[in-house]
């Protein structure tokens, strides 16, 4: 197992303490408790429907805007309480980005403008020189760069689906979160794109802090540090069964829960 080298911890800790959440009153997670340090890659596993993704849309405050959604605990960014009173959304948004599982660039709007789109949404201002460098930079952290610098201008709907997979990996680095949330980044893709999505992953692990839902069990053995596995068991809420460092997860599980799951006989 080829695992990518720990950053030198210049992302930011991000934890969940006691989080439990409900879609009105049906509650499908129970009091999960998981930190997710700085340089590391924390893969969330687990069979469909056990809450991993609501877990994640919860670390950046997109849980709440489902209308009958609720949540209770807390989330910490660096210690510092992201639900607490006062805090702005736009806030949580700008340190703790988030790429999803379906590539969703803005398809008529240029390359060069979706990587600065969310420089507008958080109120970030550049100048032209600004911007024109941070392109550059963001596409060249997303392995994109070299692809497309002759037809920044163009498109980016008219990409590949792993290459606006990776513009939208560099639109989200473009606000310089602390930490990145990927939900199933490789899902819809093959596996070149796959391939250059996890070398991606391994690069940005030295300066930002990525947390990744998968149901890739090799996907999770290559690009992680640690893993959390989450199950819920007959009608029950989501809840983490065992999390530690992805050698000893599918290694050395200390449930035979994990030990199944990472091994395929279940999920």
């Amino acid at each position: 197992m080829i695992l990518p080298p720990q950053g030198d911890g210049t992302g930011s800790t991000l934890e969940g303490r006691r989080v439990s959440a409900w879609f009105g009153d049906r509650k499908v997670l129970d009091r999960v408790s998981l930190t997710m340090p700085s340089g590391q890659v924390t893969a969330l596993i687990g069979p469909s429907g056990c809450g991993k993704s609501t877990f994640l849309r919860i670390l950046n405050r997109m849980h709440e805007l489902v209308p009958t959604a609720s949540l209770a605990g807390e989330v910490l960014l660096d210690g510092e309480d992201i639900y607490a009173p006062g805090r702005r959304l736009t806030e949580a948004r700008r340190n703790i980005g988030m790429v999803f599982q379906k590539p969703n660039p803005f398809p008529a709007m240029s390359i060069y403008d979706n990587v600065l789109a969310g420089l507008k949404l958080t109120g970030l201002r550049k100048s032209g020189g600004e911007k024109d460098h941070l392109v550059e930079e963001c596409l060249t952290k997303a392995g994109l760069w070299k692809e497309v610098r002759d037809r920044l201008r163009q498109p980016g709907g008219a990409l590949s689906g792993g290459q606006q997979q990776r513009l939208c990996i560099a639109r989200s680095l473009a606000i310089r979160p602390r930490v990145l949330l990927m939900d199933e980044p490789c899902s819809a893709l093959d596996p070149t794109s796959t391939r250059r999505i996890e070398e991606t992953i391994g690069e940005l692990a030295h300066e930002v802090t990525i947390v990744i839902v998968t149901h890739n069990m090799q996907q999770a053995a290559r690009v992680s540090h640690q893993c959390a596995f989450f199950l819920a068991e007959q009608g029950t809420p989501g809840a983490i069964v065992e999390h530690g460092p992805t050698p000893a997860m599918f290694g050395s599980p200390t449930d035979p829960r994990t030990a199944d799951y990472v091994a395929g006989r279940f999920g």
